[in-house]
């Protein structure tokens, strides 16, 4: 399934910004026990529950049961048998990451998480990105950590051999093909992700200031895992080849492959493709070197795209899976998460200093740190937000944890751990974390348990042990021109900000074809394995029912896992909001969850999380949607809540308050984030400042002010009815059990009419428009370009989603991300598409280049779309038809996409069998067909095109565009 379906609508999410960094994880997009096994040729040991080396979780609820084996090379192999889906997840674990790095040669993991997708000496030049896109996988994946690198991806079952093929030739037959210009390319892409997720973001050098004030100088942790831009552009050809063949070797490395395997014959695949490649030297782990502070530190930065200040407290801890490693998860979530937590009502409830507080560990192989992050709202002083945090332990000192408390928390954290067991990449995952940094696969029936073992006593030991009277590192970012908030006796920062100069980058030639000397191998490597036996696609199958009071039910049926995902959803949203009081479903979505007639915020809350249960509500333009995800053990009870949250809603004062004040602060992060200014402008410029898809459902800050608790009442009385809502569940529940889940609703929800006004569809501009707005010094620049496009149920809404493939929507496959990224050098990730809902449709083309090549990148994209139509070849074509069709057989594998699944047939009245009428109309299309289409709804010279970024240096250059002078949005 591709995108058209996939509404874009959520400005909610746009507001959140991310406060933490733990790891850095590519769109390619972009811990640690060594516990190395070796046999006279493969040993293998399959685990059982005769001994403590049990591979079963010991619970009536789920198992995952693996074997291990290694090779006379060290390389450990942990296989899987899932049964659920045509599909196998694939996971090299490399024990590297930035640990492990030297200072001054920084961010060499990460670069490797880039380099080892490129190119390998039989995959032959664009690497896994070729072969994904070929076979239908997930997409070849990436992601880096202070201990360790992943590479990933789930296939269907028929190229497996294919992925065991291309994970053997990047470990052992890839270094050679990285030359200078290889490495001169990658170093560009790796620094544009820096800027775009530490440089030209609010926060962004947050955890810079952290690290480096946390650890001594030389500490593997520090320095941040991406690296530095000095230590990337210093990186030479002989340092990236010393640090490759000293940690990318079998027994440094841990393969693991999940799915509905044979596991005799993979063992043999594994064998053949990976035996022949040599161990390296042996390798130590690295003993625990947990952060020591004498005294409290605090730093203060003058932050160019804040716009409230932020303070975040960190204290030194204990590694991951140290025996207070648990109870510091359950202490960090009762402290801040919740109603009932400390630092919410003295913050939150009472001081009304902020509307979110996070409290987390950055938990590690060798080292610890808990975190504690709160965003105060404008112009609050961090001394007073200090004030109240001190004022919040003081009353978890007096009062301690519950009994209850303490259940509800292990009840959450229980569901966590088997949602993360729900996919087969899951399951791999974990199986591979628990080997390398657990002390083996085996431990993964041993972490549920001590989940499970926390006490009261223990919560209360590790806050005196880490937290109470002990020195902390403190940082407050403030925005400029109010350095008079950061907290007393802070000393600034020392952070290096990155100047923009045109051309600055060194230039490179990503055509020239990479000379090396071939490693011998005793077969042929050079030829692709062949596919397996082919697969039958079956989507799973769909009920539906209506019951008497309106209310319509989709779901599937399966029980994989122990849990059930549902929505209710009611139509409506943003749409229904009155005029002048936009905002208005949003806040009723806010507030909808915080408590009811009969219970208080608290009381609500505490029988959800009891239940082990996450409940959420959200808005959009279109709808109001309640969510939620339980153990199916207690489905009915958690159904029960939700029915009494639909028939009575508390409408809390101060909730509401709380809420309005929440949402004011989300509208002025937007200001803060250029990836959310462009989304918000870009609309406003679609639509038309009189549509409603103009405004963020949100609201402005006035529409909020002017929203009264009567206002959200009388949403509630005019449109909460059955008659729009549709309820959507799938998971390990019979058809049955839903409708009796539903039977007390269905009785005492009275229906009601409701008009809707008709939405207008927005016009084609008669000519290209190009627009700017202004953030001055951003280190970015972020393009935004499109217009409108047909709406979901238009008969070539789908067909065109295809045709974006090669354009935009394919990752590594499209035509834009090859040139503007692994061809210049000048982004870290673009992409074009369709997106479309039952009442409008969106064509875009986003990304976020550096800044200096501002017009070159634009000059760039609007060359490719001069092109494609004209250019688009039978080549194009077949991999378009092989990645559509083949990577049918993951689209159905998790609960989430079996959700969307359901979503999709209700909310826009597609057939059951929707899946298999679009494989049809994929194989049927053609070339020229593929040309009409682009032809008729992608139009270069009637787009609008949003450039947001620097002023100054970036304005003036865009008149070689040929579009006229930019239209400046914020003068």
């Amino acid at each position: 399934m591709l995108e058209t379906f996939k509404r874009t609508r959520m400005y909610t999410a746009i507001a959140v910004i991310t406060l933490s960094a733990v790891s850095t994880g590519c769109t390619h997009n972009t811990n640690d026990p060594q516990n190395v096994r070796t046999a006279s040729d493969i040993t293998s040991e399959t685990t059982t529950n005769a001994d403590n080396s049990t591979a079963s979780l010991n619970t009536s609820l789920f198992n995952v049961d693996y074997e291990r084996f290694t090779l006379d090379n060290g390389l450990t192999v942990v296989l899987h048998v899932d049964r659920s889906d045509p599909v196998a997840a694939v996971a090299l674990t490399a024990h590297v990451g930035s640990a492990r790095e030297k200072e001054g040669r920084t961010g060499f993991a990460h670069l490797f998480e880039h380099l080892l997708f490129l190119e390998s000496e039989n995959l032959g030049k664009g690497g896994l990105d070729k072969l994904s896109a070929k076979i239908g996988g997930s997409g070849a994946n990436g992601s880096t950590s202070r201990d360790s690198t992943n590479y990933f991806q789930t296939v269907p079952i028929d190229a497996l051999e294919k992925m065991i093929w291309a994970e053997a030739d990047k470990l052992g037959f890839f270094i050679n093909t990285v030359t200078d210009p290889v490495l001169a390319k990658e170093k560009q892409v790796v620094k544009n992700e820096k800027r775009q997720s530490v440089d030209n973001r609010p926060y962004g050098h947050n955890q810079y200031v952290i690290d480096k004030n946390l650890y001594p100088e030389g500490h593997p942790y520090s320095w941040q895992v991406i690296g530095s831009l000095d230590d990337l552009q210093n990186a030479t050809l002989a340092d990236v080849k010393e640090f490759f063949k000293k940690w990318y070797v079998p027994n440094n490395v841990v393969l693991t492959i999940a799915g509905d395997i044979d596991v005799n014959q993979t063992k043999a695949w594994v064998k053949k493709y990976f035996d022949e490649i040599p161990a390296g030297e042996q390798i130590n782990k690295l003993p625990p070197q947990p952060a020591k502070l004498n005294e409290t530190k605090k730093r203060f930065h003058i932050d160019n795209f804040a716009q409230a200040p932020l303070l975040t407290m960190v204290w030194p801890t204990v590694p991951e899976y140290h025996d207070d490693y648990y109870p510091l998860q359950v202490l960090s979530q009762y402290l801040s998460q919740g109603k009932n937590a400390p630092l919410n009502k003295v913050l939150v409830d009472e001081k009304k200093l902020t509307s979110d507080v996070y409290l987390y560990g950055y938990d590690a192989e060798i080292a610890g740190q808990l975190q504690l992050q709160v965003m105060a709202f404008n112009g609050v002083n961090l001394n007073t937000v200090a004030d109240g945090v001190n004022e919040a332990f003081a009353r978890f000192e007096k009062d301690g944890i519950s009994s209850k408390d303490l259940a509800r928390i292990k009840a959450g954290q229980e569901t966590e751990f088997y949602q993360g067991l729900s996919s087969v990449l899951g399951k791999g995952f974990q199986l591979a974390q628990y080997e390398i940094f657990a002390g083996g696969a085996e431990f993964i029936s041993q972490d549920v348990q001590k989940i499970l073992g926390v006490s009261q006593q223990d919560v209360m030991r590790v806050y005196s042990t880490y937290i109470k009277d002990k020195p902390f590192v403190a940082t407050s970012f403030v925005p400029k021109g109010q350095q008079e908030l950061v907290l007393s006796g802070s000393t600034e920062a020392n952070v290096v900000e990155e100047q923009i100069v045109a051309g600055a980058e060194e230039s490179f030639d990503a055509s020239v074809a990479a000379e090396y000397e071939r490693t011998p191998s005793s077969f042929d490597r050079t030829k692709e394995p062949a596919y397996g036996e082919s697969i039958e696609i079956t989507p799973p199958k769909v009920w539906q029912n209506t019951l008497s009071s309106g209310i319509k039910i989709t779901g599937i049926a399966n029980d994989e896992v122990p849990l059930v995902a549902f929505e209710l959803k009611l139509d409506g949203g943003m749409l229904l909001d009155s005029e002048g009081k936009t905002g208005t479903a949003n806040l009723l979505a806010a507030t909808l969850l915080k408590g009811t007639a009969e219970k208080t915020p608290e009381q609500l809350e505490q029988e959800i999380e009891l239940l082990g249960a996450s409940l959420e509500a959200s808005a959009s333009e279109t709808d109001i949607t309640i969510s939620g995800t339980v153990l199916s053990k207690h489905y009915s009870d958690l159904m029960q809540l939700v029915t009494e949250v639909i028939l009575s809603p508390r409408f809390d004062e101060q909730e509401f308050e709380l809420a309005k004040d929440d949402t004011i602060n989300q509208i002025e992060q937007i200001k803060a984030n250029p990836n959310a200014i462009a989304s918000v402008e870009f609309k406003t410029l679609l639509y038309g400042k009189a549509h409603p898809f103009a405004q963020t459902v949100l609201g402005d800050k006035q529409t909020v002010d002017d929203t009264t608790l009567e206002d959200v009442k009388k949403y509630y009385e005019k449109y909460f009815t059955p008659s729009l809502a549709k309820f959507h569940v799938v998971g390990d529940i019979k058809q049955q059990d839903v409708a009796k889940s539903l039977a007390p609703l269905n009785a005492r929800w009275l229906p009601k009419d409701v008009t809707f006004a008709k939405v207008p569809e927005p016009k084609l501009p008669e000519s290209a428009q190009l627009f700017f707005y202004d953030v001055p010094g951003a280190k970015q620049s972020v393009l935004y370009f499109g217009h409108s496009a047909p709406n979901v149920t238009h008969d070539d809404a789908y067909k065109v989603s295809v045709m974006n493939y090669r354009l935009g929507g394919g990752g590594f496959a499209s035509q834009l991300m090859q040139e503007l990224r692994e061809n210049k050098g000048y982004t870290y990730g673009i992409r074009s598409s369709f997106s479309s809902d039952q009442y409008t449709g969106e064509f875009t083309i986003r990304s976020a280049v550096r800044s200096n090549v501002t017009l070159e990148a634009t000059q760039a994209i609007m060359d490719i779309l001069a092109a494609f139509g004209t250019n688009y070849s039978d080549e194009d074509l077949d991999v378009t038809k092989g990645f559509t069709l083949k990577s049918g057989a993951r689209a159905f594998e998790t609960l989430g996409a079996k959700l969307s699944m359901v979503s999709e047939i209700s909310d826009f009245g597609l057939p059951n069998d929707y899946v298999l009428q679009q494989e049809a109309e994929v194989k049927a299309l053609t070339v020229d067909e593929i040309k009409r289409l682009y032809g008729k709804y992608v139009h270069p010279d009637r787009m609008i095109y949003l450039i947001v970024g620097d002023k100054d240096t970036q304005f003036e250059r865009l008149d070689a565009l040929g579009l006229g002078k930019p239209t400046l949005l914020n003068p």
